[in-house]
């Protein structure tokens, strides 16, 4: 497991108070993201990040490659400028903007150690072979019907899941049960308003 220590330790604990928040958030917002989940491990000062296999497309892996250069090379910039600009307006014991820039970068930095922990760890998944598999996967187009109605999924990681785009997550309640299964298949999945059975009708 990778530790984090010093100027690392402000901005993934302001990142990590984010909660959990989806990659599609980020990309329509362009200021959320979830990413692996992080560990603040002891008490000693350093921050750990949980380093774990991240299944991803190769789009979404290029989309945070693209994001990390631009708060890197001009997010890290800009807030810089206002941090010297708050400091060279006033006392910085009485400075709400400077506080508040300052708050700003280190939420930067956290997103950014982030980013590098995603992709650093990044799976990525084989859509090909997922289209030609036979059971659920990773990467897979799946068609149920559930209650006479039919709705169809791409099985995606955690990171990638999108509902409004129809991409679920394959740690979600519906990603779970449909993995691994087949053709024809039933299965039931608990939900807030109870179970419901779904029947897999397509797969590809």
């Amino acid at each position: 497991m990778g530790a984090f220590t010093g100027g690392d330790r402000a901005g993934i604990l302001a990142a990590s108070r984010l909660g959990p928040i989806r990659l599609s958030s980020f990309f329509h917002k362009r200021h959320l993201l979830l990413l692996p989940n992080l560990d603040a491990g002891g008490t000693d000062g350093d921050v750990a990040m949980v380093e774990k296999s991240q299944p991803i497309t190769k789009a979404g892996l290029k989309k945070i490659e693209k994001e990390l250069l631009h708060l890197e090379t001009v997010r890290r910039r800009e807030v810089a400028d206002k941090i010297h600009a708050a400091h060279e307006l006033a006392s910085t014991q009485n400075n709400a903007e400077y506080e508040d820039a300052k708050n700003e970068q280190a939420m930067v930095e956290g997103r950014i150690a982030q980013f590098r922990s995603l992709i650093s760890n990044a799976s990525i998944i084989d859509e090909a072979g997922a289209h030609k598999s036979k059971l659920v996967m990773l990467g897979s187009n799946v068609k149920v019907k559930s209650d006479g109605k039919s709705q169809e999924y791409t099985i995606v990681g955690p990171a990638e899941a999108d509902p409004r785009e129809g991409k679920i997550s394959n740690e979600s309640p519906v990603g779970r049960a449909l993995m691994g299964k087949k053709l024809n298949d039933e299965v039931q999945v608990s939900v807030p308003k109870g179970l419901i059975s779904m029947k897999i009708t397509k797969i590809g």
